[in-house]
């Protein structure tokens, strides 16, 4: 067992030298460990180079197989160690960029300072990932991406809605757009997800639903990139759609004006999101138990 845990966390930080940093031990001992394992298994289990370490099929499979049991394992321990008194622990939330940057702000000072001994690592991937083979409890993602056996929390904010904006500059050389099919004529920033076409903008208004395909003059990354898109709004590169509150601050400065704003799309907020099938560690829910006596944050 403890060798198939040395095995796991190298493969899930990507290295010896990582993993011995994440779990205080040494780069020379896991590999003493790994080698123990492939030795009697008779199969290798990681790709070695100079610089990195990546699992082979065999590990691959190995990994996604005892993932859950190691889960089950840790939570619990953690539902023991919960036992003595305040919960403690590691939580670690899978979670998209427009979530750490919207949503966690307003829990996660409030909820250190209610639980000191828990220790919160907060991972950014807009993906939907299999939170339990990347060693997560939980990840935060909206309705249409959760899968129909995991349990769902809302968090945050239950509506939301896309804005779209520009700067002075832009409207005042280029004009304003009065209705969604005008931005066919303007320049807009877009965002793409990783791996996935561009998708259109939609809008709406009086159950009126429209659906665009405007031209790009910059095209980011979802999430990661859309700092940079706001940035280029704001220097007047085209029109924006992000979500309204990582907007607003720019609006109360008066660098970016909305506009269509009589379209623009709502659409529920968030969910924190767990399997169902296994023990809840005590770090996840106090953190759930944390979020049902927050004021609403509508």
């Amino acid at each position: 067992m403890a060798d198939l845990g040395a095995f796991l966390a190298v493969a899930r930080a990507g290295g010896f030298r990582e993993a011995a940093r994440a779990t205080n031990s040494s780069s020379s001992a896991l590999s003493d460990a790994v080698r123990r394992l492939e030795t009697e298994l008779g199969v290798r289990l990681f790709n070695r180079t100079t610089r990195s370490v990546v699992p082979t099929e065999a590990g691959r499979g190995l990994m996604e197989r005892i993932s859950p049991a190691f889960s089950e394992i840790g939570g619990a321990l953690e539902h023991v160690r919960s036992l003595r008194g305040r919960p403690a622990g590691t939580l670690k939330l899978n979670v998209p960029v427009s979530a750490a940057r919207l949503v966690l702000p307003k829990i996660v000072p409030q909820f250190l300072a209610a639980y000191p001994d828990i220790q919160l690592e907060i991972v950014t991937d807009e993906n939907f990932v299999d939170i339990i083979a990347a060693g997560c409890d939980a990840g935060i993602r909206y309705d249409e991406r959760l899968e129909l056996d995991m349990i769902a929390v809302p968090i945050g904010p239950r509506i939301q809605r896309f804005a779209s904006a520009a700067s002075p500059s832009y409207l005042a050389a280029r004009g304003r757009p009065e209705h969604p099919r005008d931005l066919l004529s303007h320049a807009c920033i877009r965002s793409r997800f990783a791996g996935r076409s561009l998708g259109s903008w939609e809008f709406e208004r009086d159950g009126e639903v429209v659906r665009v395909d405007p031209p790009s003059s910059l095209i980011v990354q979802a999430g990661g990139g859309s700092d940079l898109g706001v940035m280029a709004a704001i220097d007047g590169a085209g029109i924006i759609s992000l979500f309204e509150d990582w907007l607003k601050p720019h609006f109360q400065s008066g660098a970016l004006v909305p506009v269509l704003e009589r379209w623009w799309l709502s659409f529920s907020g968030p969910f924190l999101y767990y399997p169902g099938r296994r023990l809840v560690p005590a770090p996840l829910r106090a953190f759930i138990d944390f979020m049902k006596v927050l004021p609403s944050p509508d």
